[in-house]
């Protein structure tokens, strides 16, 4: 297997089908939330909505590298995002999020090995196979916060 396709897997994982890495993945914790439980606060922890919001920033962000060469987002800005209050808006984040997920992961199955290695918009960002495993490794951590939070909204 190309490893422009492992790579593309392994982002379709952790956000849409998979259970290997973390025996669950976003679709899965997330897909049948209710928008209260998704906006329920834990003292001093983010929110299930504000942490699926912020991985999907950066999984736009990077997709739209693809679509016009550019980086427009900016750490300073990814946990800003307006509330998500009705039951439609979370169903319409859902499905935005995970057909950019679809199309990000189509995006780098289509990178050869060299494409892989070439500098990501600017070479202080590394490479390509840097940055897209840095997304995938950056979603693992904040899905391990997720399941937590949702234990401990759905417990109490």
């Amino acid at each position: 297997m190309e490893p422009s396709t492992q790579l593309a897997n392994r982002l379709r994982e952790v956000i849409l089908n998979g259970t290997w890495i973390a025996n669950t993945n976003y679709k899965h914790q997330i897909e049948h939330l209710d928008v209260t439980t998704a906006n329920t606060k834990v003292p001093s922890l983010n929110t299930i909505a504000v942490l699926a919001q912020h991985i999907h920033y950066y999984i736009e962000g990077v997709k739209n590298v693809f679509i016009n060469g550019e980086l427009n987002i900016r750490d300073k800005y990814s946990f800003d995002f307006p509330a998500i209050t009705s039951q439609e808006e979370w169903l319409a984040f859902q499905k935005r999020f995970w057909d950019d997920t679809e199309a990000l992961a189509n995006y780098v199955e289509q990178l050869n090995d060299d494409q892989l290695m070439e500098h990501f918009v600017d070479e202080k960002y590394g490479n390509y196979q840097r940055n897209i495993d840095g997304l995938i490794e950056h979603a693992y951590y904040h899905l391990g916060q997720i399941a937590i939070i949702k234990k401990m909204v759905l417990s109490s």
